[in-house]
């Protein structure tokens, strides 16, 4: 495989998966009647949408073509955090879903960053990237264990 393709292949799989979580995110958004999570989630999307926008950037820099869809795990993802929500605690259902996608994420990019085989101009995109992935998880990490404990 070309460095471009294995670039553009990279960075794409990261695309779909930020793009499974910006939609979550913006569908938890509409769904939650507490005003500070549909604030938190609403901003986490468009951090999401910065984010896709830069790896898109980078996929065209090397000649690519941007992924425009996200995975079938994430549709998955976010259908068993509706059912989870609707039969139980409707925020918590969504926060801990929503903390699993920040965990794939998450995992997602540092294991681009730890690949081998990762061309050096997707690895670049992905570390300076890296800092926001890991602060909105950190932010549903630490907002789903409050929640437990006040439960």
């Amino acid at each position: 495989m070309s460095t471009q393709s294995q670039t553009t292949s990279t960075l794409n799989d990261l695309i779909a998966i930020a793009r499974d979580g910006r939609e979550f995110y913006q569908e938890a958004a509409q769904k939650v009647d507490d005003a500070e999570l549909k604030s938190l989630f609403t901003r986490i999307a468009g951090v999401k949408d910065s984010i896709i926008a830069d790896l898109g950037a980078a996929v065209q820099a090397v000649g690519g073509e941007p992924e425009d869809s996200g995975t079938l795990r994430g549709s998955m993802q976010e259908l068993y955090g509706k059912i989870r929500a609707a039969l139980g605690d409707k925020e918590y259902g969504y926060v801990a879903e929503l903390e699993e996608s920040e965990d794939r994420l998450l995992h997602a990019f540092e294991d681009a960053i730890k690949d081998e085989k990762t061309p050096p101009a997707a690895r670049d995109v992905v570390t300076r990237l890296l800092p926001e992935v890991r602060s909105c998880h950190d932010v549903m990490r630490a907002r789903k264990h409050a929640m437990k404990r006040s439960a």
